[in-house]
């Protein structure tokens, strides 16, 4: 029973292991889609989460963002914040 809990709370560990990092949006793509290019030179294909989609809060070329990527897949992201 032990064994069962900790494998849970391990999973729930990795689930919550977001990395944020800022950037600049380059481009619009087509289907709500953005490319940002990070501080450290990457470019990362990115779209608006739900809460500023529900908002009404739109991202321009030039926008400073906050991007969450997982640490499985560095080249997709979301737009958790728009800083302009």
């Amino acid at each position: 029973m032990a064994d069962s809990k900790k494998n849970n709370n391990l999973a729930e560990s990795k689930k919550n292991d977001k990395i944020e990092v800022e950037g600049k949006v380059v481009e619009v793509l087509k289907g709500s889609d953005y490319l940002v290019e990070l501080a450290n030179g990457h470019t990362v294909k990115a779209y608006v989460s739900g809460k500023m989609r529900m908002n009404f809060i739109h991202v321009l070329p030039g926008d400073t963002v906050t991007v969450q990527m997982t640490p499985y897949d560095l080249t997709r992201g979301i737009i958790t914040w728009n800083k302009r």
